[in-house]
């Protein structure tokens, strides 16, 4: 079982900035995909990037702003979140799949979540 363990949250001004990490406990590389997944009280799940292979892809709602990354020798990916709004406070989940597709129906592992609040 595939253990990811969110860090880095935290509470920020709006135009501040966080980054997030996810600690994986197997190589990343044995992942097809990563991905940071958002959900902030009484509104729709929203996957905000993801990675695959050397590709990545983002919301048009942070695009721009944030930008995900992985280390594999570290075995953590990471989502660094600049500009921030208030309407990024959310919930923040690390998720990833062994295998194709990605994300479908839903992520194989999920992490237990990093908040972030923004305010101003």
């Amino acid at each position: 079982q595939v253990r990811l363990v969110e860090s880095g949250g935290g509470s920020v001004q709006a135009g501040g900035s966080l980054r997030l990490s996810c600690a994986v406990s197997e190589n990343p590389q044995r992942m097809y995909c990563m991905a940071w997944v958002r959900q902030a009280p009484g509104k729709e799940r929203e996957e905000v990037a993801r990675i695959y292979g050397h590709s990545t892809r983002y919301a048009d709602s942070v695009r721009g702003r944030f930008d995900i990354s992985r280390d594999d020798a570290k075995k953590t990916l990471y989502l660094v979140m600049n500009n921030l709004k208030p309407e990024d406070s959310a919930m923040y989940r690390c998720m990833a799949d062994e295998s194709t597709p990605c994300g479908e129906p839903d992520f194989e592992f999920r992490g237990q979540g990093a908040r972030v609040t923004v305010s101003g």
